[in-house]
């Protein structure tokens, strides 16, 4: 039997777990097997504490790095035993890491992922890729979103317009024309849950608003909703990324300054329609509002947010990516194990008219098992 199973690693800025997933390519992609290992209070707290500027960063990084690193392995050989794996058919894992800080638009640009590689493959005996983000940064991108290459591979139709959207904790786009000839583009387009979900930790003490049952219980808030629209990053051409540091909840503090005494539910509900109309804006700013629209990523299941969406594109087709046989929550992971295998076959990983790089790049570092 052919060795051809990859494995593919995502922990995103939602911080809820880590998603591994075993995959074989034939070529398109077939689930052989996931896990998820919910990360606890503590380690989320120390990631939260990264991702933004504070006291003695490095040796508060060093630790986690390792740390991470051990959790990552921890969630590939449960995944192993779990599924009955065998470790010989396994090329490679696809590590996208943890990330704590992403700077696209400073002088000297950087991304920075920590999980690490060195002790995934330490304690999995299996090769590892992972740090594909900075060789796009280092040839001019964003380093971000990478998703959209894959995205590409798998959804592209000759004649058939389809956009990708992904709901995780950013929300990003893939914009696929139906006419071969065009470039694939994407990028992100603001906050998908991560707003969302630190408002419903604090309030409810749960990690995200199932279903979106507590937002359809509020009532939108029109001034708050044009006040977070004001935020510069949605004005900003492509190709564009963001993350924790634009969009967080000490930022959504500040905004709520000056309409104090809302109702949480009222907040939740405008935060809602903030994700929303963003990824709609973005959407009919293309001219694609009359194309297939695949949803993936955990926001695919908050059918409150999935309503608001069909009512914003009323033309728009629209289904979640399961209808393509693999479920929206193992997108992303399934993206990074398909990106080691680029590695590996010494092939392009980055899609440069989505991330702004000067060519197509070979990602990542290969740490060998």
């Amino acid at each position: 039997m052919p060795h051809d199973i990859y494995l593919g690693l995502m922990s995103g800025t939602s911080l809820d777990a880590i998603d591994a997933v075993a995959v074989s390519f034939t070529p398109e992609p077939s689930l052989l097997g996931t896990h998820s290992l919910p990360l606890d209070d503590e380690t989320r707290t120390a990631i939260l504490q990264l991702t933004l500027p504070g006291d003695n960063e490095i040796d508060r990084m060093g630790p986690l790095d390792r740390q991470l690193g051990q959790l990552f392995a921890q969630c590939v050989n449960t995944l192993i035993d779990k599924h009955g794996l065998d470790r010989n058919r396994i090329l490679a894992i696809g590590s996208h890491g943890q990330t704590i800080r992403h700077r696209p638009g400073y002088d000297h640009a950087f991304t920075l992922q920590i999980s690490d590689p060195n002790t995934i493959a330490e304690l999995t005996g299996i090769t590892v890729v992972a740090d594909f983000r900075r060789r796009d940064v280092a040839a001019g991108g964003q380093g971000a979103p990478l998703v959209p290459a894959f995205h590409e591979a798998l959804f592209r139709c000759p004649g058939t317009d389809r956009v990708i959207l992904n709901l995780g904790g950013i929300a990003n786009i893939t914009l696929l024309s139906g006419t071969p000839e065009l470039l694939l583009r994407g990028y992100d387009t603001g906050p998908a849950n991560i707003l969302m979900d630190s408002w419903c930790m604090r309030h409810k003490g749960e990690p995200y608003d199932r279903g979106g049952l507590w937002a359809r219980s509020g009532t939108l808030q029109p001034k708050l909703l044009e006040q977070l629209l004001g935020h510069p990053f949605f004005t900003l051409p492509a190709p564009k990324s963001t993350g924790r540091e634009d969009f967080n909840i000490q930022w959504l503090d500040h905004e709520l300054k000056s309409t104090p005494d809302l109702p949480p539910e009222d907040v939740q509900a405008t935060l809602m329609e903030l994700t929303a109309i963003s990824v709609a804006s973005a959407i009919r700013h293309e001219g694609l509002e009359s194309a297939e629209l695949w949803v993936c990523g955990g926001g695919a299941y908050n059918s409150a947010l999935m309503d608001r969406m069909a009512l914003l594109l009323p033309k728009m087709h629209l289904q979640i990516t399961s209808a393509k046989g693999l479920e929206p929550n193992w997108i992303e992971a399934t993206a990074f194990a398909w990106l080691a295998r680029q590695t590996m076959m010494n092939l392009p990983g980055n899609a440069h008219a989505v991330t702004g790089a000067k060519g197509e790049r070979i990602l990542g570092g290969i740490y060998p098992g």
